[in-house]
């Protein structure tokens, strides 16, 4: 199936979609790389359902048979993402392993994969192999000046950095997983998300950086202030400064 027609089944890159074809996101994934000063991963409660929480975490097996579940109850499901708790490349054999069993039984489903970028690059030509064909990469700076006060480590193998050389390393492998994604000839997405006194004033650089390496879709997401993470403190912003 071409590329055009595979986005107009996802709701994530065709608005006009989201009413007919809907997506489930397999939380396999409970490592990551990075620590990002506005996320608090940690298991969710009755009283709170939001990104980088959830209430278990999966096994690819255990996935699968989830799956089944979801659609024998709702069929319109068209796309199946790979987004977390933690990073997905984090856990690459068990997010690899995961979309490799559902390919096999449900071979028309859309795979979808959302990562930091940080492990990117290396795992390209898997998920090439796998089917993924849409993949979307968290960047919240092209400046290390500006990104080393957003996170507070990157782990890259089993060495953690911080400060400056944390976010000059966490750069380069976003830039050069973004470069192979689209030679690879796939959809990718950027997600930055916009934080008041911090990047805001720096999102037309991150554009006009994606737009140079033929990415597809840019998505402003605005900060949600979570407790108990140093960005606690920043104020959501306002509509007017996200349009």
């Amino acid at each position: 199936m071409e590329l055009n027609t595979l986005s107009s089944k996802h709701p994530c890159f065709n608005r006009e979609a989201a009413g007919e074809c809907g997506r489930v996101h397999l939380p396999v994934a409970p490592k990551c790389n990075i620590q990002c000063n506005y996320c608090n991963r940690k298991y969710d409660c009755v009283n709170e359902s939001r990104p980088g929480v959830t209430s278990a975490v999966l096994s690819p097996a255990q996935a699968l048979r989830y799956l089944d579940t979801v659609l024998e109850k709702e069929p319109r499901i068209t796309v199946v993402g790979i987004a977390g708790p933690g990073d997905p490349m984090a856990n690459a054999v068990e997010s690899i392993e995961t979309m490799r069993r559902i390919k096999e039984k449900y071979p028309q489903l859309i795979f979808c994969l959302s990562s930091n970028g940080l492990a990117l690059a290396e795992y390209v030509d898997d998920l090439v192999q796998v089917g993924v064909s849409h993949v979307t990469v968290t960047v919240n700076g092209v400046d290390p000046a500006i990104t080393s006060k957003i996170y507070s480590w990157v782990r890259d193998g089993k060495v953690v950095y911080r400060n400056d050389k944390a976010a000059q390393i966490l750069l380069d492998k976003q830039l050069e997983a973004i470069k192979k994604l689209k030679a690879a000839g796939l959809v990718v997405k950027v997600n930055t998300i916009v934080l008041p006194g911090i990047n805001d004033h720096h999102i037309d650089d991150i554009a006009a950086t994606m737009r140079d390496l033929g990415v597809d879709i840019m998505n402003l997401i605005p900060l949600k202030p979570t407790a108990g993470t140093p960005f606690a403190h920043l104020e959501e912003p306002r509509k007017g400064l996200i349009k």
